[in-house]
């Protein structure tokens, strides 16, 4: 980004603000869009605008965010409304937005297997619906194909070396992705956190996205360089092959926290790809053992404890990095999904069953 871009993100979060109490849909987001397939509440079409516009200025002028909660919402807005203009009934108007989901993650990530699932898994942890199998497969196939006719290709990711699976490496691994579960209780607090304390001291919106910019410069003035500004697709690639600055993971983290707590828009699970990618490369290097491999579990681990949805993580990882570390990342998820404790970036998202017992619990995230 242009350093100049940088000054003005104050500026773009009153205009990101203006412009959702315009589409009246202030306070509008995933969570909605979670909530419309559990209580079949609509999700306003304007929606799409707002999050598509938000989104675009918040990367435009710096602000640390991922692109797919913007697809999220796009998806389940899009969805919605074409379930009401169909009069489908409130079981079909739910499925149809975990279509509009499934197609928007698979054409933003070219991830079609994960995509199909990722909308089924998400919304209530532990109970897929199962009924939306064959629609959300084949919207996230169409979506990938449209997609890749307009050249907007998927990432894919080489790891340079994939050692043997022996014990060793499986208690490697396995201590990575524990360390991994951590990191995603401390990114999902910190995102919430910094949300509450913005609301308690800034309760004027338009205070608040304005100095919540001042804080995003401030601190990318401090750091020397716009690394942790926008989505960080390039650091992602760096930790991959190896190399990583030891406290980017950290500081990725405050920067998504100052971003989007402040009212700004954009997803979080780019930033959780980049934290898990520069954490597990950290592991790595200091562990001496394959910083690109821990770079790669270190990235699906993160999100899958910040989601809670393994069987996406397991086809993301697949998608992204290729078969040759199947063994890694299926030892390393379930380590992630179960240690992540009942903390998500969704907080409507429900979990139904225990992670631990065999128990119907159903309790939000937190």
């Amino acid at each position: 980004a242009q350093s100049w871009l940088l000054l003005c993100l104050p500026l773009a979060g009153l205009a990101i603000v203006a412009l959702y109490k315009v589409t009246k849909c202030e306070g509008v987001g995933t969570n909605n869009v979670i909530r419309a397939v559990q209580s079949g509440e609509p999700v306003s079409l304007l929606l799409v605008p707002a999050i598509f516009l938000g989104t675009v200025l918040t990367h435009l002028f710096g602000g640390s965010a991922g692109r797919e909660g913007a697809a999220l919402q796009m998806g389940g807005s899009i969805g919605s409304s074409i379930g009401r203009v169909f009069r489908f009934d409130e079981k079909d108007k739910h499925v149809m937005i975990m279509c509009g989901m499934s197609a928007a993650f698979s054409a933003l990530f070219g991830t079609p297997m994960a995509a199909a699932i990722f909308s089924m898994e998400m919304i209530s942890v532990g109970v897929m619906y199962y009924i939306a199998l064959v629609p959300c497969v084949i919207s996230s196939l169409i979506a990938h194909g449209i997609a890749a006719y307009f050249n907007v290709t998927n990432e894919f990711f080489a790891i340079e070396n994939i050692p043997d699976f022996t014990i060793l490496n499986s208690v490697k691994i396995s201590a990575l992705a524990i360390l991994c579960a951590l990191v995603s209780i401390l990114f999902c607090v910190a995102l919430h956190s910094g949300e509450a304390l913005y609301k308690k001291y800034l309760p004027n919106k338009y205070t608040r996205v304005f100095i919540g910019g001042c804080f995003v410069i401030i601190a990318t003035m401090l750091v020397g360089n716009q690394t942790y500004n926008g989505t960080g697709m390039s650091v992602i690639q760096s930790s991959i092959d190896g190399s990583v600055r030891p406290e980017a993971f950290l500081l990725k983290i405050i920067f998504t926290a100052l971003t989007l707590g402040a009212g700004f828009k954009g997803g979080e699970i780019v930033p959780s790809f980049f934290i898990g990618a520069t954490f597990g490369c950290l592991f790595g290097n200091l562990t001496g053992f394959e910083p690109s491999l821990c770079a790669a579990v270190g990235m699906i681990s993160l999100f899958c404890g910040v989601t809670n949805c393994p069987i996406t993580s397991l086809l993301i990882s697949f998608e992204l990095f290729g078969y040759d570390g199947m063994p890694y990342f299926l030892l390393a998820i379930p380590f992630s999904y179960m240690l992540s404790g009942y903390f998500g970036l969704y907080r409507s998202q429900k979990i139904v069953y225990s992670k631990y017992k065999t128990s119907y619990i159903n309790k939000s995230t937190h």
